[in-house]
């Protein structure tokens, strides 16, 4: 029998999935387009209905739906198979893990948990005046399903079992909790009383879990309570806003994030539908990952106080590592986002528009603290440097090591011995940590290649050389890396074995694409290790070293060789 991503393929075009979310327009027997991954004028993006793949002669993009779905709407593969079954009409069977129907049945009692919320504030005039107040209209607080939760311990509880809801798949919900009387009798009562309720939604638009403000302030009850997490909530995940923001983060190259719900709310409303609320969680790796996936700039807009100075800070160094270009905008003192979008539309516009890079954002902070001297070099050395350290691009570290000097009256010789202390540090550390950072591209082939492994290994059945697919990993990433990444991945052994289980089925068409995917690897490997060697040859070349650079230059030429004999492999499986 097909697997359902063959069945997915058989049953929807190419041109079609892609043609509804970018304009295509008929090139022969192909499609073409300017691509969604990059800018260009002229289009070079490239779809094939006969082949079920698309490739961008610009940036290097292909792939087939799946991964077209993935990089477009910001996913990882479980999640596009979920998307593109449920378009297709395909039936996804239940795995360990991940239990389907259990899945649907908790969709349904969250929709039908928000219509109770919506209903209720309906029938609270206090609760609907605080958003009208707080600057929301009726067609925001409509649009996204704003609702209240009454000031009773049952009230969901009863609305539920009302409806033969049973008290397991509530609390598997997150919707109610439980305690005992005398440790004997077990009774049951509702998570979110008293509250505004703001339901979350995953990457599709579906409900998954609710973040309840309180209503009436007092000492003992949490200003805000979210969701605990469940079998389809994961707050690693989900950012607040994130299913209506992706299209406008794509549009408008770059993301505002904001902490709170009413933050959120105002920027939409205002037609800043490009912000996203980390929603008073932490701001994670998975996070940042699923905004870059969209646009690799980002600005972050917290509150202008000491901890929304912190979670800025934290935020935006993660971001940074993880290659993100981080600007902060300037809110004025005491304010919010939201507070700001209310009182001063035209204000909020500045302070994006004046926004700075994080490197000039924290330079100018301690330049007008009023530190000045041994204590000012000091602190741009703890807190500047490392920073700069973590920028990717060598013109970036010098453009910013002249600001440093510039501003700071510094000399930029000194910097420069102080930021490779910095970045030595770092690397040692990095050392220890285990692998360098993959880029999304290569680690998504990774994911894929140790996942094709891991499900033959354990398979009665074999399509594949297994000793052969280990021995061509190992000599692409080293046998010390190669184990590292097989243990790293390994954890995952479940997800990864069903993630390739559903792509390959029977195993028909496994052959092919693994020839594809491992010249696909061995490219990216190899411009990592280009743009290495690049870098250590500019290095050798200021130096003067004429032995070391021509050795240099030797690898240089031929990684370049190596990679005009693949990019040709590339462009004919295409």
């Amino acid at each position: 029998m097909p697997s359902p991503v063959e069945q997915i393929k058989e049953r929807l075009d190419i041109a079609e999935v892609i043609g509804s979310y970018i304009k295509l327009e008929k090139a022969g027997g192909n499609f073409k387009a300017k691509c969604p991954f990059h800018n260009e004028k002229t289009p070079s993006f490239f779809v094939s209905p006969d082949r079920g793949t698309y490739y961008c002669f610009g940036c290097g993009a292909k792939g087939d739906i799946f991964t077209f779905i993935q990089e477009f709407e910001g996913v990882d593969f479980p999640e596009a198979l979920k998307m593109l079954a449920e378009r297709a009409g395909v039936k996804l069977s239940d795995r360990k893990n991940v239990n389907y129907k259990e899945h649907s049945e908790l969709y349904g009692i969250l929709a039908e948990a928000a219509e109770f919320f919506v209903k209720n504030l309906k029938d609270n005039p206090k609760a609907r005046k605080y958003l009208l107040n707080r600057g929301l209209k009726e067609k925001t607080i409509e649009d996204w399903q704003i609702g209240f939760a009454p000031d009773e311990w049952r009230s969901l509880f009863e609305y539920f079992k009302a409806k033969n809801v049973s008290d397991e798949k509530l609390l598997a919900a997150g919707l109610i909790k439980k305690t005992s009387e005398d440790g004997k009798r077990e009774t049951f009562y509702d998570v979110f009383r008293g509250r505004i309720m703001f339901p979350i939604s995953d990457s599709r638009g579906k409900i998954v879990g609710f973040s309840g403000r309180i209503l009436v302030a007092t000492d003992k009850a949490p200003k805000y309570v979210n969701s605990p997490e469940t079998a389809i909530f994961k707050k690693s995940e989900i950012l607040y806003g994130l299913d209506r923001a992706k299209k406008e983060i794509r549009r408008m190259d770059y993301s505002i994030l904001v902490e709170g719900q009413m933050d959120l709310l105002m920027a939409h409303q205002e037609g800043f539908a490009n912000a996203v609320a980390s929603s008073g969680t932490a701001f994670t790796e998975n996070h940042i990952l699923r905004l870059k996936r969209l646009s690799g700039r980002i600005i972050m807009a917290f509150d202008a106080d000491s901890a929304g100075f912190q979670a800025a800070k934290k935020s935006a160094e993660l971001s940074l590592s993880l290659g993100m270009e981080v600007k902060i905008a300037p809110l004025p003192k005491g304010t919010d986002p939201a507070e700001l979008i209310k009182s001063d539309l035209s204000g909020w516009r500045d302070c994006l528009k004046n926004s700075k890079h994080i490197i000039d954002h924290y330079l100018d902070t301690l330049l007008t603290s009023g530190i000045s001297g041994r204590n000012l070099a000091k602190e741009i050395k703890l807190n500047v440097l490392p920073i700069v350290g973590l920028l990717p691009s060598s013109i970036d570290k010098s453009h910013f090591v002249s600001q440093i000097a510039k501003k700071s009256g510094l000399r930029e010789d000194a910097i420069w011995q102080d930021l490779k202390i910095t970045a030595e540090s770092g690397m040692s550390q990095d050392m220890e940590d285990g692998l360098e950072e993959l880029s999304h591209h290569r680690n998504h082939i990774i994911r894929k290649l140790v996942g094709i492994l891991l499900w033959q290994e354990g398979s009665a059945i074999k399509n594949i050389d297994v000793e052969d697919l280990g021995e061509n990993i190992k000599r692409v990433l080293g046998s010390e890396n190669f184990y590292k990444l097989y243990k790293q991945y390994g954890d995952n052994r479940e997800e990864l074995v069903f993630e390739v289980e559903n792509y390959y089925g029977d195993g028909s068409i496994l052959e092919r694409d693994l020839s594809e995917l491992l010249v696909h690897f061995e490219e990216d490997a190899l411009k990592e290790r280009l743009v290495s060697a690049m870098r250590e040859l500019q290095v050798s070349e200021e130096r003067k070293d004429e032995g070391r650079s021509a050795e240099l230059l030797s690898v240089c030429q031929s990684i370049s060789e190596r990679l005009a004999e693949l990019s040709k492999k590339s462009k004919a499986s295409f």
